[in-house]
C-alpha cells in the first residue's frame, strides 16, 4: 500500500510503499477514502525538515540540553549517532481520515465490516486505528465533510474549555482551518465572534458565517477593535487558533479581554506572558490539548478503557461524534473551506509549496482498490538455507540504533531477509536503509520461510515469551532482546516447549554486558575465587505513562533492565544465584520500582549487590561496577574506562563506550553458520530471569526468596 512520509533530515515528502498493517486487538483496519491535510502543523514539520542541524536545534531548544547531557555520559560519536538515527526515522504525516472499515479486531463489538468511519488515521491506503480513536459517518454526511472530523475537533476541545455561554463576546485569533471551525462552533453556541486574521480571503469566508472580520493588515488595531465592538467592555473569552513565534499575540489576548476573561490556547504561539497584563483583570489561561480527554492516554486509547459519561462528559471519541452530529444536521458547514481535492499520487500539488497562499482545506482522494500485501520486497538478494539467514521481529529504537549498526561488524545486513514491524513503517525505513530483502506486517510469513534460521526478537517485553514459543516451534535458532519472560507461568511454558518440542534450537537473551571488552578483561583477571561485586545503574528518570512501567507490558525496569547486571555478575563469579532479597524506595514500594537495591546470594559464595537507581543526575556514569576478591579491586566505569588495584601487569583499560552489542552478535553469527555451544549457557539465562523473579516477590513478602 502507499503512504505518506516525512523525512526530518532533508523536509522531503514521499510517497512510499509499505506493507498493510494487520488488525489489532482493540482495533479497526479502515481503507482510506479522504484525508484531510492538515497544512499548519504539516507545514511545520516539513519546515522543520528542510532546516540545517542549527535551525532545528533553534527551533527545540529544550532538546539541546538532552544532547550536551547525553555527551557528557556517553561520549560525542555514540550521541550524535543517535541523533541522526533519531531525525532519520520517517514520519507518518496525517491525522483526519474517512473510510470503510474492512477488518474488526477482537474485542470491537459495535463496528462492522463495511462502516464508514472518521478516524485520526494517516495519509495511507490502509490503516489500523484503535477504536476510540474511530466514530461512525452518518448516512448523509459526505467523505469530504467527515474527513472534517478530528481537525474539528481539536476546536471544538477549545470551545468546551472556554465554557461559552449565550450572547458573549469571544475573539478567535487565527483564522486557519481550525480558526474558522472554531470561529462557527462558537457561533452555534450563540456567541457573537469576531475573527483576527491578517487573510483577506480567510475573513471574508468568516463574514460568510456570520463572522465580525478584524485584518490588522488593513490597518485594525485588534485590542481597540474589540474594545469598541464590546463598547469598553472587552472580550468574554479569547481563543487563539494562530501559529507564530511571537509574543504579541498572548499580550493583545490579555489587554483585549474584559476583568476576569478567559483565554484557551489552541495553536502554538510564543507564551512570555506580562503578569501585569494578567494580574490587573484577573485572567484565566489554559493550554488546549489536542481532540479532548483521552489523548495520549494509553488506557483510554490503546487499551479501550472509557472514560464514565456522568464523571467526563465529553471525550475525544464523543467530540469526535458531536461533529459528525452537527455534520448531519447542516448546523456545521464545512464546504465552503475545501479548496481542493487531489488524488493521492498527485500529493506534491500540496505538498510542493506549503506557503502559498489562497489554500483552506486540501483533501486526498484515495484509489478504490488498495495492495493488501503485508509483505513489500525491497531488493533481490538472493538467500541460502541453513547459512545464518536472519529475521527480525521489531523495528523500534533498540533494532534501528543498536542492533542493525551492530551487525554491520558481524553478520552484515546481507545476511538480512526480513524485519517485521506492527505499523510497516518503521520496518521498511530500516529495510531500506540496511539492504534487508523483505519488510512485513506478518512476522509469521519469516515464521515459516525455511531461508530464515535465525529471528531476532526486539518488541516490547510482554511479546518476548510468545514469539520466542513461536519461534522455537517453528525450528528456529532464537535472540531475544532481555527480557526473556516478564511472568513465570510465560518462563515455564517457555522451558516446556524448548525441552520437548525444539532441543536442537538455541535461545540467546541480549546480555550484551558479559561480551565487552571490559567485562571479558575483568573475567580473565579475577579467576574463580568468590567474590564481591557491586554495580550501580543511574538509570534516569522513565515518565511513570511509560510502557516499561506497565507491569504487564513492561514488566518494570527492574524486570527490564536490572537482570542485566545480575547476569553480568553471574558471568564474572562463575556461579549461578542461590537467593535474592530487594528493598526498595519509599513507604509501600511496588513491582514496578525503578529505585532498589537487590542483593544476590551466589553458589560459590560469591555476594552481588545491585543499586539500581532512576533518581540520579545524568551527568554522572550511568553504569559502574565494583569487583572485590582477594585483596584486588577492580573498578569499571561506564563501560569506557576499566582500572584495577592490586593486578599484577594491569592498572588500566580505556576504550570508546563498548557494552558488548557488536562481539555478542558478531560470535551469535559465527556460532549460527558454524556451529558450537550455546552463546550463554542456557541454565544461566534461565537462573537469571528466574533471579529476577525472586526480586520482585521478595519486595513483596520482605524476605530473602530462594532461586
Amino acid at each position: 500500500m502507499k503512504q505518506l512520509i516525512q523525512n526530518l533530515q532533508n523536509g522531503q515528502t514521499i510517497l512510499e510503499e509499505v506493507p498493510a498493517p494487520q488488525v489489532k486487538r482493540g482495533a479497526v483496519l479502515i481503507h482510506t477514502r479522504r484525508s484531510l491535510v492538515s497544512l499548519g502543523t504539516e507545514r511545520m514539520l516539513v519546515e522543520f525538515g528542510k532546516a540545517n542541524l542549527i535551525e532545528k536545534a533553534r527551533q527545540q531548544p529544550e532538546r539541546v540540553k538532552m544532547v550536551l547531557d547525553k555527551i557528557k555520559s556517553d561520549g560525542l560519536m555514540p550521541t550524535l549517532e543517535a541523533v541522526f538515527n533519531k531525525l532519520g526515522q520517517p514520519l507518518p504525516l496525517g491525522y483526519c481520515n474517512v473510510g470503510e472499515i474492512i477488518a474488526v479486531g477482537e474485542g470491537v463489538t459495535d463496528l462492522r465490516v463495511g462502516n464508514r468511519v472518521a478516524s485520526n488515521g494517516s495519509h495511507a491506503e490502509i490503516v489500523c486505528v484503535p477504536r476510540h480513536l474511530v466514530a461512525k459517518v452518518p448516512d448523509n454526511v459526505t467523505d469530504d465533510e467527515a474527513a472534517f472530523t478530528v481537525i474539528g475537533s481539536i476546536g471544538l476541545q477549545g470551545v468546551r474549555l472556554l465554557n461559552p455561554t449565550l450572547g458573549e463576546t469571544v475573539v478567535v485569533i487565527g483564522l486557519g482551518l481550525i480558526g474558522l471551525l472554531t470561529a462557527e462552533l462558537l457561533r452555534l453556541n450563540g456567541c457573537r465572534v469576531i475573527g483576527v486574521d491578517l487573510d483577506e480571503q480567510k475573513l471574508k469566508i468568516a463574514a460568510s458565517k456570520g463572522i465580525i472580520p478584524c485584518n490588522p493588515r488593513l490597518g485594525d488595531d485588534p485590542v481597540k477593535f474589540v474594545e469598541s465592538y464590546t463598547h469598553g467592555i472587552g472580550a468574554d473569552g479569547v481563543i487563539i487558533t494562530a501559529s507564530a513565534k511571537t509574543d504579541e499575540i498572548i499580550s493583545q489576548a490579555a489587554r483585549m479581554s474584559r476583568k476576569r476573561g478567559r483565554i484557551v490556547l489552541v495553536g502554538v504561539i510564543g507564551l512570555q506572558l506580562s503578569r501585569a497584563e494578567f494580574y490587573e483583570k484577573e485572567l484565566t489561561f489554559q493550554v488546549s490539548c489536542s481532540y479532548g480527554p483521552g489523548r495520549y492516554d494509553d488506557d483510554y486509547e490503546q487499551k479501550g478503557v472509557d472514560y464514565p459519561l456522568p464523571f467526563v462528559r465529553w471525550t475525544e471519541n464523543r467530540n469526535f461524534q458531536t461533529l459528525l452530529q452537527l455534520l448531519e444536521s447542516g448546523q456545521l458547514d464545512v464546504k465552503p473551506l475545501i479548496t481542493e481535492v487531489i488524488p493521492l499520487e498527485n500529493y506534491a500539488t500540496i505538498y510542493g509549496d506549503m506557503s502559498k497562499g489562497g489554500t483552506i482545506a486540501s483533501l486526498l482522494a484515495y484509489p478504490e482498490k488498495p495492495s493488501l500485501s503485508r509483505t513489500v520486497r525491497y531488493n533481490d538478494t538472493v538467500f541460502e538455507a541453513k547459512k545464518g539467514v536472519v529475521g527480525i521481529i521489531g523495528a523500534g529504537n533498540f533494532t534501528k540504533m543498536t542492533l542493525l549498526p551492530a551487525l554491520k561488524g558481524g553478520a552484515g545486513p546481507s545476511n538480512i531477509k526480513y524485519i517485521a514491524s506492527a505499523n510497516g513503517l518503521s520496518g521498511t525505513a530500516l529495510a531500506q536503509k540496511h539492504g534487508i530483502a523483505l519488510s512485513t506486517t506478518d512476522y509469521r510469513e519469516m515464521l515459516a520461510d525455511d531461508e530464515v534460521d535465525l529471528v531476532l526478537i526486539t518488541t516490547r517485553h510482554h511479546q518476548h515469551a510468545r514469539l520466542t514459543i513461536e519461534a522455537l516451534q517453528a525450528g528456529k535458532h532464537v535472540f531475544v532482546e532481555k527480557p526473556l519472560a516478564i511472568f513465570e507461568d510465560e518462563l515455564n511454558e517457555l522451558l516446556t516447549i524448548k525441552t520437548s518440542v525444539a532441543p536442537a534450537a538455541s535461545v540467546t537473551v541480549g546480555f550484551n554486558r558479559r561480551f565487552s571488552p571490559h567485562a571479558q578483561k575483568m573475567k580473565s583477571l579475577l579467576g574463580n575465587a568468590p567474590m564481591n561485586v557491586i554495580a550501580t545503574m543511574n538509570a534516569g528518570f522513565i515518565p511513570a505513562s511509560s510502557w516499561v512501567h506497565d507491569r504487564a507490558v513492561g514488566g518494570g525496569r527492574i524486570l527490564g533492565e536490572a537482570c542485566h547486571f545480575i547476569d553480568l555478575i553471574t558471568f564474572l563469579t562463575g556461579s549461578r544465584v542461590t537467593a535474592v532479597c530487594m528493598n526498595a524506595m519509599g513507604t509501600n514500594p511496588t513491582e514496578t520500582t525503578d529505585s532498589a537495591s537487590i542483593l544476590l546470594r551466589y553458589e560459590n559464595g560469591s555476594t552481588g549487590v545491585i543499586n539500581y537507581f532512576s533518581n540520579g543526575n545524568k551527568a554522572y556514569s550511568k553504569e559502574r561496577v565494583e569487583v572485590y576478591s582477594q585483596e584486588r579491586t577492580l573498578v569499571l566505569d561506564n563501560f569506557r574506562t576499566l582500572e584495577g588495584y592490586g593486578f599484577k601487569g594491569f592498572s588500566k583499560l580505556k576504550t570508546t563506550q563498548d557494552k558488548g552489542h557488536k562481539a555478542q552478535f558478531q560470535a551469535l553469527m559465527e556460532r549460527i553458520q558454524s556451529g558450537g555451544a550455546p552463546l550463554i549457557p542456557f541454565d544461566e539465562i534461565v537462573n537469571t530471569t528466574q533471579a529476577s523473579f525472586a526480586a520482585l516477590r521478595s519486595l513483596k513478602e520482605g524476605r530473602w526468596v530462594e532461586c
